[in-house]
């Protein structure tokens, strides 16, 4: 059996026992963590590394030393050259990042047949990501309507283009990029009555949803069909042929809060379905999907062990990389710089306090370590920048930079409907604590629950209260 490979010299310095146990002593601990924003970078990452490390040898722990060896050059330096900013961290390639996007939104090569069924993430990470650099993608308005007019199916929801069958994944999808663009084009390409009815067969007796008929179901299609109820103003009552309806169940509502409480593991994370691992991209639909049922401090209190999953959620912040892991013993990947990064705002809503995160080591390995030399966002130095990673990542970044709370008091125009509480956020203003970014590398608004830019999910929610009927 060959030996296993042990760290490099770099690695080993920085994650040794030896000094930081007296470095970080419980007397400390405060003021270690405080201004850590102005601390040249080496000085940064032995301050911010565990002071303890576990010596057992695994095929684990020498895949983490080496993403380690990968990403520390970042950290340390400025491998890409980029210009620097006023603290000494790589600014956001703006412009690279949106050139980039704007080729993702041109024709793709044959080896990408593949993705076909994925064309409806593929547009909404794409004008996702391009709004939250600050670009205007209006002029996408009829291309987008021409595109999932094609792949509305006739029963209902979209599937990844013409003649694909219906899946709540890519319904989710079209229905966001839609948003995104917006105009009445867009909205009324939208067939609210089979998506209503498609979604009744959806509903599970158990409070759930599947994701396709007799598919799977999970969280992500109680996120997204609750996503797409609130934001098209569809009636929370059950289709008259939805089969939950034929065993008793009479709204859309009905058991599914109890149904995301028992998602809920011994972690404290959040799974796909009861009794799965936890998951840092299903927490944020758990969380998603309770904060469109209702106001976060009544629906994640009622239906989870708040202390638990935050515990878990800070146990996903990696060190001293500062980004995210999905799950516990995996790598740090940017795409968590979202699927865990804004669970934050929710959780601080429901809680009733700030600052329970780390933002400036999230910030601080977004503009270091994901920003690809040619534009675009990855997962980690030594992958390629994607669409996926680069909405992820840039709404990751928007939930750092600026403050978004729950204000039970605003409304923002819309109605007193069903499912309204995700029109109750508002912004608070940028992040004024210690920060690694300078006001150029600042993103544009991100809505906490529905990802789309500011203000783009009360228009869609407005234009639809005002139809009479579906």
């Amino acid at each position: 059996m060959a030996s296993s490979q042990a760290p490099s010299s770099r690695s080993g310095e920085i994650t040794s026992p030896g000094n930081r146990v007296e470095q970080i002593s419980d007397s400390d601990f405060e003021e270690e963590l405080n201004g850590t924003a102005m601390l040249d970078n080496a000085e940064y990452l032995s301050r911010i590394t565990p002071p303890l490390r576990d010596m057992l040898e695994t095929g684990t722990s020498q895949v983490q030393d080496e993403t380690l060896e990968a990403i520390l050059p970042f950290l340390e330096g400025n491998p890409n050259d980029f210009d620097l900013n006023s603290q000494g961290i790589p600014k956001l390639q703006r412009k690279k990042h949106v050139a980039f996007l704007e080729r993702a939104l041109g024709y793709y090569p044959p080896q990408f047949a593949a993705m076909d069924a994925a064309r409806p993430w593929l547009l909404y990470w794409t004008l996702q990501g391009l709004t939250a650099l600050g670009e205007d993608v209006s002029q996408y308005q009829e291309r987008v309507a021409d595109n999932f007019s094609a792949a509305q199916h006739p029963m209902g929801g979209y599937g990844g283009g013409h003649g694909q069958l219906p899946h709540l994944a890519a319904t989710y999808a079209a229905v966001l990029s839609l948003v995104i663009v917006g105009g009445t084009e867009a909205y009324d390409s939208i067939n609210r009555k089979s998506m209503w009815q498609y979604l009744g067969q959806m509903k599970q007796l158990d409070g759930g949803f599947t994701m396709s008929p007799g598919g799977e179901e999970d969280i992500r299609g109680a996120f997204c069909a609750v996503v797409i109820l609130s934001l098209l103003n569809l009636p929370l009552d059950l289709p008259p042929d939805s089969p939950a309806r034929a065993h008793g169940l009479s709204s859309f509502m009905d058991n599914l809060g109890d149904w995301v409480s028992r998602c809920q593991t011994f972690e404290g994370g959040i799974s796909a379905a009861p009794g799965n691992e936890a998951h840092g991209a299903y927490a944020f639909c758990g969380l998603g999907c309770l904060s469109v049922m209702g106001p976060p401090q009544e629906t994640l209190n009622k239906y989870l062990d708040m202390p638990l999953l935050i515990h878990w959620l800070s146990s996903r912040q990696c060190s001293p990389e500062g980004g995210y892991n999905g799950r516990t013993n995996k790598l740090v990947d940017g795409c968590y710089s979202h699927w865990v990064g804004s669970c934050w705002a929710l959780v601080e809503a429901a809680a009733g306090k700030k600052g329970l995160w780390n933002r400036n080591a999230l910030g601080r390995y977004i503009l270091s370590a994901a920003q690809f030399k040619k534009g675009g966002l990855l997962d980690k130095p030594g992958k390629r920048p994607d669409a996926y990673h680069t909405c992820y990542n840039l709404a990751g970044l928007s939930a750092v930079q600026r403050i978004y709370i729950f204000d039970e008091g605003r409304q923002r125009g819309v109605g007193n409907g069903d499912l309204v509480a995700p029109f109750h956020w508002k912004e608070d203003g940028l992040y004024d604590g210690d920060k690694v970014w300078d006001n150029d590398d600042v993103v544009d608004r991100v809505h906490p629950v529905f990802v789309v830019p500011w203000g783009k999910a009360e228009d869609c929610r407005l234009y639809f209260e005002r139809k009479e009927c579906l």
